[in-house]
């Protein structure tokens, strides 16, 4: 079944010391179901890498294998947000904006989230919308 990954997921992927059910159950899922990500992901996701560059947890080399090793996933990129839906979001969940996008995507479509984040977890919920994996 398809499903929205964000970027929290994805990035658990990237560090062997971390490791979490449902990032294990997001990649088992990825090599066989189609997923969808909003624009916003691209960007979240190279700034956790970069960041941890920073602190010496990863090298360069580590963030352009594990990008290559993500550009050979199945994964669409939404950029088509409806914006007003995101912004009614973020503020009813006090969400951020970006991860208010994971929710609008999620919801527009009709696909189960899969997320780390405690917050677009509950507000997910609380719009009735499946979280994959274990409870954050």
């Amino acid at each position: 079944m398809p499903f929205v990954l964000d970027a929290s997921i994805a990035a658990c992927w990237a560090f062997d010391d971390e490791d979490h059910p449902s990032a294990a159950l997001a990649l088992e899922r990825v090599r066989e179901d189609d997923v969808l990500v909003p624009g916003i992901w691209w960007f979240e996701l190279r700034n956790v890498l970069i960041v941890n560059e920073r602190r010496g947890r990863i090298t360069e080399g580590d963030t352009a294998a594990f990008l290559r090793a993500v550009s050979r996933l199945d994964i669409a990129v939404d950029r088509s947000p409806d914006e007003g839906v995101v912004l009614t979001l973020a503020r009813r969940h006090r969400l951020t904006v970006y991860d208010a996008s994971y929710l609008e995507l999620s919801l527009r479509e009709g696909l189960p989230l899969a997320t780390l984040d405690g917050d677009l977890a509950r507000a997910a919920r609380a719009e009735r919308q499946v979280v994959l994996g274990a409870d954050p």
